[in-house]
């Protein structure tokens, strides 16, 4: 049988930021002759580097990396789109029969890459238009109840907090006259595309929020503020979508006046927090993820070995 008959074979690393992913997936595709595909949905961003925290030109240097600094600030990135490169790249790494990692925090991208997205109806600018107003009128909590009324299903298994989620489930039940857990349930995997074992890393919740902030903290003393003052003066807009991700926002806030620099340090690390609780409820659900301690490192090598043998 030649590789091209062959699936491709994914080794997945996922977990909180923070946690350590980067450095176990240098080692391990440094070990393996391996290269690393980035599911991350904003270090695809040219001139967003210390507060994506990308791998630094040193760590890129030891190991390939893709899907990095693939588009600028105002270009359009979606999951779809990182589907599509990410399968060409695969393609080719595969064809060289070189191990490939697929790394990062972004649960969509990893779920979309390895089981398809889900289609349902197009959005509808109308519709969307009547939710944003009833939110900014009514507040997130209206929206939710909204939904929970209409489909207590998706209420069940979305955040009150995740308006992007809400927001579509009631368009999807308004256009479709469907709950989008059936369409997504009615979604079948059985044509994959690839074979994949997928680690899990995590550790003690104090000891991750203890890395958040002493990364945080870095990322200032790295030049944070003059990273986002430098793309303000690109002319890149506060309002454009990775601009108003999760620090880049509390930056240019400060650089606007609006925080002090302790206060923008404070709030980044709160919400850092919550975030990385979010990726752990995701990656949780996700019952094909076997969870390590970064400190597992002969076991998580063994497991891959193993993988990567069969």
């Amino acid at each position: 049988m030649c590789v091209n008959e062959i699936k491709p074979r994914l080794i997945v690393i996922v977990g909180p930021t923070s946690v350590g992913k980067t450095e176990l997936a240098i080692q391990l595709a440094r070990e393996w002759g391996g290269q690393i595909i980035s599911a991350d949905s904003m270090q695809v961003y040219r001139f967003m580097d210390i507060g994506t925290a990308k791998p630094t030109a040193e760590e890129r240097s030891l190991v390939a990396h893709h899907l990095i600094d693939v588009v600028n600030p105002d270009e359009q990135f979606n999951a779809a789109i990182f589907i599509e490169m990410a399968q060409k790249i695969i393609r080719e790494l595969h064809n060289q029969r070189k191990p490939i990692f697929v790394v990062g925090g972004t649960g969509l991208y990893v779920k979309a890459l390895l089981g398809g997205l889900f289609h349902g109806p197009d959005s509808d600018e109308r519709l969307r238009k009547i939710y944003r107003q009833e939110l900014t009128q009514f507040g997130k909590e209206y929206l939710y109840k909204k939904l929970k009324e209409k489909d207590e299903q998706a209420a069940a298994q979305i955040e009150k907090n995740d308006i992007v989620r809400i927001i579509r489930a009631l368009e999807v039940l308004e256009l479709s006259g469907e709950s989008i857990v059936k369409k997504q349930k009615a979604h079948r995997f059985d044509d994959r595309l690839y074979e994949c074992t997928k680690v899990g890393l995590t550790m003690e919740r104090s000891r991750l929020y203890e890395r958040i902030d002493q990364r945080t903290e870095k990322m200032i003393k790295d030049g944070y503020v003059e990273e986002v003052r430098t793309l303000l003066s690109m002319g890149y807009s506060e309002t454009l979508k990775p601009m108003q991700s999760l620090g880049y926002k509390h930056i240019v806030k400060y650089i606007k006046g609006s925080y002090n620099l302790e206060d923008a340090l404070r709030i980044i690390k709160r919400d850092t927090r919550h975030f990385a609780k979010r990726q752990m409820t995701w990656f949780g659900k996700d019952q094909d993820v076997i969870w390590f301690n970064p400190a597992d490192m002969d076991v998580i090598r063994e497991k891959i070995g193993q993988f990567l043998r069969q």
